[in-house]
This record gives structure tokens, sequence and C-alpha cells, in this order.
């Protein structure tokens, strides 16, 4: 029995968090590596996209509430979530015209397309921030837990209650058809071989009749729509806040690099795996191992190996080993 507790308690603290999170970051890496692979150049402004993506997904969903509408048991958000991603495609559209496009046709080299990025990633941050202040805003509604833990520990007659909330099993469904209407699409259509024709190699493409501008615009659709659901997920999740998105830039790089910048796979691969270790090494293990170690040696400290104020350093240590020993990372991606 105790051992089932100890199972119980580490899906709960560990497991479900860390399969939630790792989806948000796979679909945040996505993006990333989208861009790098079809357009070459690291999107630093990847952060302050999904933070604008989620902040219409904020104000829609203020505005419905307001009128008296909403989802159910569902969070009000989901309807909102197809206003936010086209105003966040009008936005990073926009933004490539202005900006992107001139060095672009400059054939810029892409450390100077990088700092560009830099420059649109304080642009977007200032603007979120102006909009919608800086302090965290709540918009989740609907039900709060797909199961509760008290529910669970009357069903079960365990001490310890597996608690899921409804944005965890909302965010791992999403990501999944998400991932799969991608590759479906990178695979299956016409215009989806035309992008991976173009990632793979530019000049032949374009001696193949391939319009890279038709491509450019499809990328940064295809970045906008995954930017904003993942931005939205992640605020459902916790709360919504500005900055926060500008210091997710961290891990979904990692994400993006350990699994192999430019490699749609590696970056759901890399997602996870970001998210586990981050869960995992920030994780307090007393509770798991109270119920699993001998009587008499349970652990009388938190048994934690980092703080949780410390969860991005885990990202950090992790892209800097990769970037040492593998830089393609785990699926051979692009060189950076």
């Amino acid at each position: 029995m105790d051992l089932l507790n100890a199972l119980v308690a580490l899906a709960n603290f560990v497991l479900v968090p860390a399969v939630a999170y790792g989806s948000q970051l796979a679909l945040g890496a996505l993006g990333v590596t989208l861009i790098y692979g079809i357009l070459r150049f690291s999107n630093f402004a990847h952060g302050d996209t999904m933070a604008f993506g989620a902040m219409i997904a904020v104000l829609v969903t203020w505005g419905l509430q307001a009128a008296g509408i909403s989802f159910g048991p569902l969070p009000t958000a989901l309807l909102a979530l197809p206003f936010a991603i086209l105003g966040c495609i009008v936005l990073v559209l926009i933004t490539d015209r202005l900006v992107y496009r001139f060095y672009r046709e400059q054939k810029a080299k892409p450390v100077i397309l990088v700092i560009v990025s830099m420059g649109v990633m304080f642009i977007l941050n200032g603007l979120v921030r102006f909009i919608i202040g800086p302090d965290d805003q709540r918009f989740s509604d609907g039900a709060r837990f797909l199961i509760k833990a008290r529910d669970f520990k009357e069903m079960t007659g365990l001490r310890e209650g597996l608690a899921i909330k409804t944005s965890q099993g909302i965010t791992v469904v999403v990501a999944v058809v998400a991932v799969v209407l991608l590759f479906w699409f990178l695979n299956k259509t016409r215009t989806g071989k035309s992008m991976r024709a173009y990632s793979d190699n530019e000049d032949l493409a374009l001696l193949s009749g391939i319009n890279p501008e038709r491509v450019v615009m499809i990328t940064w659709i295809i970045v906008a729509a995954l930017a904003t659901t993942a931005g939205v997920l992640y605020g459902l999740d916790k709360s919504f806040k500005p900055f926060v998105y500008f210091q997710l830039l961290l891990p979904i790089f990692a994400s993006a690099i350990v699994g192999g910048l430019g490699n749609p796979l590696g970056a759901i691969a890399g997602g996870f795996i970001i998210a586990f270790s981050e869960v995992t090494i920030t994780y307090a293990w007393k509770k798991v191992l109270t119920y699993v170690a001998p009587e008499g040696l349970e652990p009388s400290g938190l048994v934690q190996f980092l703080s949780t104020d410390y969860k991005f350093a885990v990202s950090f240590v992790i892209l800097l080993i990769v970037l040492l020993f593998k830089p393609t990372g785990l699926f051979k991606g692009k060189v950076i």
C-alpha cells in the first residue's frame, strides 16, 4: 500500500505536471525549430510572441465573460483561442513585412537576424506590458479539476490523492492534436512538402518553382498558431504574466537544441526532456521517500536537489552540456 501511495504522490507532483509542462515547451520549441529550419535564424522574439498571443486571448476571454458567454466546464479561453491566433498571425506577418523581409532581401547573415529579433523581442515585451500590465492576470474559469484528490482517496482508499487540473488535461489533448495536424501538414500536403524542400535546399527549391515568399508566410502563420496555443495553455495552467514568457525563452530554446534544432520531432522530445529534468531536480522528494524507505530511515529534510527558484538553471546546464558534447542534438538537427 505504501508503494501505491508513493506512486500516486510521484504522479501527482512529478509526472502529471511534467507532462503538461513538457507539452507546452514542445509547442513552443516547434515554433523555434520551424523558424530556424526554414527561415534560418534563431528567433529570440518567440517568447514574447507567445505572450502577445496569450494577451489577446486574455482580453477576449474577459470580454466573453463580461458578456455572459462561457464554455461550460471548459475554460472560456478556448473560445478566445481562434481570435488570439488570428491576432498573432497579423502581428508576425506585419513584423516580417516591416522588419525581417528587408534583411532577407539583403541576404543578411543569420547573426544579424538574431540581433534584429532581439530588438523585436524588447518591443513586444514592452507593448504587452503596456497594454495589459506587468502583474499576474488570471483568466481561467470552468471546472478546476478533472480528478479531485478527495474523490480519488475515496475511490481508492489510499492516503495520497491524485489531482489532475482541467488545464493539464486540456494541455495534453490540444498539444497532441496540434502536433498531429502539423506533421500531417508537413508530410501530406503540397505546401508542407514545399516547406520541407525549401528547408533542405533553398536553391534547388527555387529552381523547382517554389515561391519563397509564400513559404515564409505559411511558416509565420504556423509559428503564430503554435506560439499562441503554447502561451494560452501555459497561462491557463499557471497564470498570465508577461515577463514569465521572456524567461520561458531559455527552456524553449534548450528544448529545441537538445532535440536537434530544425528537427520537429526533436523539438517535441527535447520539450519533455527539459520539463522532466526541471520538475524532477526541483521537486522535494521527502513525501515519496517516506513511503518507500525502511522504517526508521525516513528522510528528515526535504531531499530537494535545487530550489524551484533555480529551475531555469537546469535548462541552462542541459543546454550547455548538449552544445559542448552533441551540438546537433539527439535527433541530429542543424549545427548552430
